[in-house]
């Protein structure tokens, strides 16, 4: 630890369920502060003049107010003032990069530990929802303008919360049979609690907010076709379809992407097989590829089905792995080795086409490259086998092309990306506005929602804009 230079109690930890049992289940791996540490915790706050965890956060929580009431035991007012600027605090106080977000601007950082600014915003949140009357929302003047949202994913949800609380009557559209977008299907409960994300929507409805489900915006209707119903349109589709290797092999038995393994596992339930009719194909010695939070999350869901290895494979250094910190000691906690500096370069079969081994190449790290990252260079003659008889590509999404097939004049960047204003989210389409991954690729959660809240006062500018025109005319 750091070299303290203030009066202040340390950071508190965070209580976990030990490795040998977490394993076992799909439940929650944190357990929470309880009253006294959060209070605790939060007392150890400096209150800056100029607070720079606010300018590290991408949607601008009040974080030093937010820490003030919770140090004076007011948890409910803290969450209310999360949630001034936030509206799902107990979705990111379990998955956003605080370490490398507000915490990592945290004033007190610099002599010690940062303040636990996520863990508390959980507390707060989970505090709220257990103990706290539900919150009146106040229903807002109508302004007769309403606004369809394309996917109910983190972007999705911040924007519709932010225009329903304007006024405006919001639908959000979702092409699978329940609301979340990644936040359902892409993070496992043992990092995010059904239960938890079910109330954080069901809060959004409190708002006023309609959600259709099982709507396949392209085929089911068309942009242009809802466009001659609602004044605007923002499109937060998500970055769905997964990213491949390219390498022999590929096509084997076995070989599937983290977006298929985790969307079975997280949205159809296959953890709960049979009692849930949806098999997942997990074998006992399982290798992921990539290194970020998906990897991560597929290797430790392939653990607690029951998978005796699993390894994950990963081209650059432990310090250049994009997961965050947490979820990789996690994971070695709960026996996952890591393979670093290496790449698949061929997965090999049996003669019935099922995978039973990955050969790769170790690699050396070089000058930095475009991602600001030391670039993996491939080492001659170090070629080596790993045995699998599962394997798990975790190398990130890109959108479906869809919207684009289907929506004239939206234009689309090389990688099938939306191309959009990044301040406002407004496209080349008038009326159509975009944010989330489909405009800037694989990012956090909370970078999503931050777009969600930029593209929710860009539209309700342009609706009042537009209006204010027809009344002119």
């Amino acid at each position: 630890m750091a070299r303290k230079r203030h009066d202040r109690p340390p950071r508190q930890p965070m209580p976990e369920r030990p490795a040998d049992e977490r394993v076992r289940d799909f439940e929650e791996v944190p357990l929470g502060y309880d009253e006294e540490a959060a209070r605790l915790e939060a007392s150890r706050c400096l209150h800056c003049r100029k607070p720079r965890c606010v300018d590290g956060c991408p949607v601008g929580v009040h974080i030093p107010e937010f820490l003030a009431l919770t140090a004076e035991g007011r948890f409910v007012e803290a969450a209310r003032k999360i949630r001034e600027t936030n509206v799902f605090p107990a979705i990111c106080g379990r998955v956003c990069p605080q370490d490398e977000q507000c915490e990592l601007q945290c004033v007190l950082g610099v002599s010690d530990d940062p303040v636990a600014i996520g863990r508390l915003e959980r507390f707060v949140a989970d505090y709220d929802r257990q103990h706290g009357e539900p919150e009146e929302m106040g229903a807002p003047e109508p302004t007769g303008r309403s606004v369809a949202i394309v996917g109910s994913g983190p972007a999705g949800m911040a924007c519709a919360a932010d225009l329903a609380r304007m006024g405006h009557r919001v639908t959000i559209f979702e092409l699978f049979h329940e609301p979340g977008g990644v936040l359902r299907y892409g993070i496992p409960r043992f990092r995010l609690p059904r239960a938890v994300l079910d109330d954080e929507i069901e809060y959004l409805r409190r708002l006023g907010v309609e959600i259709r489900t099982n709507f396949v915006v392209g085929r089911t209707a068309t942009v242009d076709e809802l466009l001659e119903e609602y004044q605007a349109v923002f499109v937060s589709a998500g970055a769905g379809l997964p990213r491949f290797l390219g390498i022999p092999g590929e096509n084997l038995l076995g070989v599937s992407s983290a977006n298929e393994f985790l969307t079975r596992v997280n949205l159809m339930r296959a953890y709960k097989f049979p009692e849930y009719d949806t098999p997942v194909h997990c074998g006992n010695d399982v290798i992921v590829v990539g290194g970020g939070n998906v990897a991560m999350d597929a290797a430790r869901s392939a653990r607690r089905l029951g998978a005796e290895r699993v390894t994950v494979v990963y081209r650059r250094s432990r310090e250049e792995m994009p997961a965050r910190a947490e979820e990789a000691q996690h994971a070695e906690e709960e026996g996952i080795r890591l393979e670093l500096l290496a790449a698949p370069v061929e997965f090999i079969g049996d003669e019935e086409m099922w995978v039973r081994a990955v050969r790769c190449v170790r690699m050396e790290l070089g000058q930095p490259d475009a991602s600001g990252r030391r670039k993996p260079i491939p080492i001659e003659g170090s070629e080596f086998e790993l045995p699998c008889d599962t394997a798990i590509v975790a190398i990130g999404s890109r959108p479906h092309t869809l919207l684009r097939d289907t929506t004239p004049g939206l234009e689309m960047d090389r990688t099938g990306q939306i191309v959009a204003d990044l301040a406002s989210g407004a496209t080349r389409r008038e009326g159509v506005f975009a944010g989330g991954d489909i405009v800037t690729g694989s990012a956090t959660v909370i970078e999503a929602m931050g777009a969600g809240r930029r593209a929710a006062e860009a539209i309700d500018e342009y609706l009042r804009s537009r209006q204010d025109s027809q009344e002119e005319a």
